[in-house]
């Protein structure tokens, strides 16, 4: 069955509902005309049985037979066309009455019956439908029982017939039904078959293309708008990796080419001590700046793999922003610059406090970077808004950097051989952390003035996150 096609499947799965369906219905209409036909023969003997009660007589536990119209009829007589058979036992089993149209035989009966009962037999070859009935005296004794028979030959052949057709028509009617909804089916899936033939069209490294909606915007139009979604998202995604792999690939050979020309001047010819010391020194900036670049390449390929757990608690942004200050304060003063902290409210958060670290750490590389000399790092924590901000007073960002400073390597310098450090991974780093956290961050910046990045937190309730 899995090997069947798609079309096949569909019309073999409704063939046999289809089955199951007609099978019941034929079942209730066999029923319906099967106790039709026995209640027919039922009602008729029991109109014959009024009849020939009451032509009878007793006489205490004794029943009287007189020759009386009712036992002389033909249907009595007759054995071919329509008989009905007359037999009459007393108490003790002796046959009193037998119909003339029985010849020899005798019906069968139940001499310990005390009620009504119905039931199918048969006389010679032929079958009947049989009625014995209790028959009481004046006290309520019972004193014999009569037995009448009809022929169900034509109910019987009207039931054959009936099954007949029945089964000749449920097989006919699965093998039309099953042949008219794989054609129809067939048409249905048509527009898959056209999404089938545009997604082979689709080459490994093809994801330009898109495949075709259908006339009617309905769940196949979902679906060709889903995949054709996916695919714009695999293209934007190869796209990134491509510009990835060309961006770490220049950061990483810019220090290797700086290092090879350095070691081949110092091969050339023997130098000075102290030119040796001043060369080994400009290997070893280029080779941290390797390790920095692959370092922060690591961690951001466990930001998207997820494999950087959180150990979310309760922070005091006051006591945490002191402890970040002190640590800035060499490199602060290497250009004259100052730290503000302003917390406006109690300035508690809950967060993972080593990952909000490395997100501080670098929204603040990069203002203590960008910042002019002598300038001010403020760090604002806003209790209503739930917002910390970190701003500086560096030469700004221009409005068509400003959507592309989170991008991997994106540097708003016009060269990354710029005196101004960095790889342009800090602030990608930043946005995945923030992510992680559940933190929302954005930037505002105006050229000349300076640039604000913004971290807004959860509301706090209870010491837990709400949203």
């Amino acid at each position: 069955m899995m090997k069947l096609s798609l079309r096949n499947r569909i019309a073999l799965f409704t063939a046999i509902a289809a089955a199951v369906t007609i099978g019941l219905v034929f079942l209730a209409v066999y029923g319906v005309v099967f106790k039709t036909a026995y209640n027919h023969l039922d009602s008729d003997i029991q109109q014959e049985k009024k009849e020939i009660l009451s032509s009878l007589r007793w006489a205490g536990d004794s029943i009287l037979i007189d020759a009386m119209p009712e036992w002389e009829e033909n249907e009595h007589l007759e054995v071919e066309v329509n008989p009905t058979f007359l037999q009459v036992v007393d108490d003790d089993g002796r046959v009193l009455f037998r119909s003339s149209n029985l010849e020899e035989d005798i019906l069968l009966y139940n001499p310990d019956l005390t009620s009504d009962r119905f039931f199918n037999s048969l006389i010679g070859k032929k079958r009947i439908r049989q009625g014995q009935f209790p028959m009481r005296n004046e006290t309520g004794v019972i004193i014999g029982q009569l037995t009448i028979g009809i022929s169900q030959e034509e109910s019987a052949i009207v039931l054959h017939n009936l099954r007949n057709i029945l089964g000749v028509s449920f097989p006919l009617l699965l093998i039309i039904l099953f042949a008219a909804t794989s054609i129809a089916t067939a048409k249905g899936i048509a527009p898959v078959q056209q999404l089938i033939q545009a997604a082979r069209n689709i080459g490994e490294t093809d994801f330009h293309s898109r495949l075709p909606f259908p006339e009617n915007e309905d769940e196949l139009y979902l679906l060709a708008t889903t995949i054709n979604e996916l695919l714009q998202r695999i293209d934007h995604g190869v796209q990134r990796e491509k510009q990835f792999a060309s961006d770490a690939s220049h950061e990483i050979r810019t220090p290797l080419t700086a290092i090879r020309g350095t070691l081949e001047v110092l091969l050339r010819k023997p130098r000075e001590k102290e030119y040796y010391e001043e060369k080994i020194e400009s290997v070893i900036h280029e080779v941290d700046r390797m390790h920095g670049i692959l370092e922060q390449l690591l961690q951001l390929a466990r930001l998207e793999n997820g494999s950087i757990p959180i150990k979310p608690s309760l922070l005091d942004l006051s006591a945490y922003l002191d402890d970040l200050t002190r640590q800035w304060q060499s490199r602060l003063a290497e250009k004259g610059m100052q730290f503000a902290i302003d917390i406006q409210g109690n300035g508690f958060v809950t967060t993972d406090p080593a990952l909000l670290g490395l997100i501080l750490e670098n929204l603040i590389s990069n203002a203590w970077k960008y910042g002019g000399k002598g300038g001010e790092i403020k760090l604002i924590w806003s209790e209503d808004q739930r917002v910390l901000t970190i701003h500086d007073n560096g030469p700004g960002i221009a409005d068509e950097h400003i959507k592309k400073v989170f991008d991997r390597f994106y540097r708003t310098d016009d060269s990354r051989s710029s005196s101004i450090p960095g790889a342009g991974l800090g602030l990608s780093i930043a946005r995945k952390l923030a992510d992680l956290l559940g933190l929302c961050i954005t930037v505002m910046s105006q050229e000349g003035v300076g640039s604000s990045f913004s971290l807004t937190f959860p509301v706090l309730e209870n010491n837990r996150f709400h949203s």
